[in-house]
């Protein structure tokens, strides 16, 4: 016997109703079709009154009323539920979908759980001609109604993910008195491998930029481990703070070869001096005020490459006009390899220091990066 209350409560955890279509459903969508000969597969979702499809073909609508769904009775069955010839069978042959469009005879379909267990809804597939399905096919439309109620449990996952790692994003940006600050991140999917930082602790403006060499959950949660470690104790010196996190990180993480590259400074903002660390990072420039370049050579390798290389301090001074940049690798993907320089001093020169961020951003965006982009620029104003 259904809990209808907690079946609703499970479905509607999952956010999934009323979506954009999925590639990665549809594709399941496809191959079922393809497997099984049928012109009609759907995933069907069980809302309150009505049946909902995340992803159809041969159907032409995403929703019908669910009194008269088949799917209606297949969330109580614990298995895959097959009607062979319903014109012929007394329970479905005066059904509106039967005796009307799309005239149905055939149906199979398999439950889809919720990651509680709960029914939620259903892989099925239909034909206008009596059909049926021997054992090892039933065993095959269970497999993918799995991985479909796999895909929907994972989006659910990356959600959950990118609303936590937005939540530790830094929300307003320090302008101390003289210097202005901008920066901000473009994920290529839904939880980003980079992560940045920008604080303010008494004269100093710490600047972190860090990246994860990976995809997904995975780096996104290590990318906020470390952004975290970052923050702990901001008494301790930038040197002390980046070999601590890169003796953590080997230690949990070192056997899963999930390096991260990263670039930690401390700006003086009295002076313009900068103290800094970069890990295997190599990213960072200043851009001086007679055009030319200074670039931030490594201190060190990445964190958790388990080499025992100790990581040094570098220092560099920040004179009035000047500005310290550094990006993600995955800004390199957008630039003109033939002349990099030249591409980024005319975004300079055209949109500004703060509106040149945002156009890399958006460039980010509109291209469909294939991978995490971020980039950070502090300029010393005075």
């Amino acid at each position: 016997m259904l809990d209808e209350k907690s079946r609703q409560s499970a479905l509607d955890a999952l956010r999934v109703l009323d979506t954009p279509p999925d590639e990665r459903v549809d594709r399941i969508t496809r191959l079922a079709q393809q497997i099984f000969g049928v012109p009609m597969v759907s995933v069907n979702l069980l809302d309150r009154d009505r049946q909902w499809r995340k992803s159809e073909i041969g159907l032409g609508v995403r929703e019908v009323p669910r009194t008269d769904a088949f799917c209606d009775a297949t969330i109580a069955q614990t298995g895959t539920f097959v009607i062979e010839d319903a014109a012929q069978d007394a329970k479905w042959a005066s059904n509106p979908f039967v005796l009307g469009d799309p005239h149905l005879r055939f149906y199979a379909g398999h439950p889809l759980q919720a990651p509680g267990g709960e029914h939620i809804g259903t892989l099925c597939m239909l034909d206008t001609k009596p059909g049926s399905l021997d054992e090892s096919q039933r065993d095959l439309l269970k497999d993918l109604a799995l991985w479909v109620q796999t895909e929907l449990a994972q989006q659910q996952e990356l959600d959950h993910a990118a609303v936590v790692q937005r939540a530790l994003a830094p929300r307003d940006l320090p302008q101390p008195a003289g210097f202005t600050v901008t920066a901000g991140s473009a994920p290529a999917g839904a939880v980003s491998g980079d992560f940045h930082d920008v604080r303010l602790l008494g004269d100093q403006l710490r600047i972190t930029l860090a990246d994860v060499m990976g995809k997904g959950v995975g780096a996104g949660i290590i990318a906020s481990a470390v952004r975290a470690s970052m923050r702990t104790a901001p008494e301790r010196s930038l040197l002390r703070t980046v070999r601590e996190i890169d003796s953590i990180l080997e230690h949990d993480v070192g056997d899963l070869h999930m390096f991260v590259t990263l670039f930690c400074a401390d700006l003086d903002t009295r002076t313009g001096q900068v103290s800094y660390v970069d890990g295997g990072h190599s990213l960072t420039f200043i851009l001086r005020t007679d055009g030319t370049w200074d670039h931030l050579n490594s201190t060190g390798l990445p964190l958790a490459m388990g080499l025992n290389e100790s990581h040094r301090l570098g220092t560099v001074q920040l004179n009035p006009g000047d500005a310290l940049m550094s990006c993600s690798d995955g800004l390199l993907d957008l630039l003109d390899l033939e002349d990099p320089w030249g591409q980024v001093e005319q975004t300079l020169a055209e949109f500004g220091i703060e509106g040149a961020v945002e156009e890399a951003l958006r460039r980010a965006v509109a291209a469909k990066a294939a991978d995490d982009v971020t980039v950070v620029v502090v300029r010393r104003d005075s």
